[in-house]
């Protein structure tokens, strides 16, 4: 059995650090990625959310310590708190490189698990951020990505009104990126905003 061990920025849902080994240990894997996005120098220290296994131990719970790191976790008998790696996890699944029968060996998972987050940070179309990549939205290019499609449908809708019985899709922007359970609340101020956008369009 091999263990996968990933962090995924939550705003961006892109994979900042992943490691796969054959024994439980993740300690080296969030200093290393600490220092890749530069943890140290940010006046406001992100959230660590995690499940309640790998998370709690104590080395883990050092390391967190030491780099300013606040450790956050899933709710008892909750299963949709951690809902967007959990939704990562079946895109992994479900692609048409990963192993029916699993994997010959660490090698070969480590292998297929560098290819998976190329593939998914790089090149991944992800629905929940309007169709940008993962490493397009963490670089902040999505705006400007985004902005450039608006224009796009707008001439289109201009050129062919016939065509469009409402308003253009909403290529704004998302915002605000929340786990539950305060999630429900900054979604829904985030749709108001969305709606008053799309009407000034």
């Amino acid at each position: 059995m091999f263990y996968l061990y990933l962090i995924m920025d939550l705003y961006s849902r892109m994979i900042v650090g992943w490691e796969i080994h054959a024994s439980d240990d993740a300690v080296h894997l969030l200093k290393r990625t600490a220092l890749a996005e530069g943890i140290h120098a940010m006046p406001e220290k992100p959230v660590l959310h995690g499940d309640n296994g790998t998370l709690k131990a104590t080395t883990v719970l050092a390391m967190l310590h030491w780099l300013g790191v606040k450790p956050s976790y899933s709710r008892p008998r909750v299963s949709d708190d951690n809902a967007f790696v959990e939704s990562l996890f079946k895109t992994a699944k479900y692609r048409p490189e990963f192993p029916a029968r699993g994997f010959a060996d660490l090698e070969a998972a480590r292998s297929w698990g560098h290819d998976f987050v190329r593939w998914y940070n790089g090149e991944h179309r992800h629905s929940g951020i309007r169709y940008v990549t993962p490493a397009q939205r963490h670089a902040g290019e999505d705006i400007a990505i985004l902005a450039a499609r608006h224009q796009t449908y707008l001439q289109a809708r201009e050129a062919n009104p016939a065509r469009w019985s409402g308003n253009t899709r909403n290529w704004s922007p998302i915002g605000a990126v929340t786990l539950n359970p305060e999630r429900d609340v900054v979604i829904r101020e985030q749709l108001q905003a969305e709606n008053k956008t799309r009407l000034a369009a």
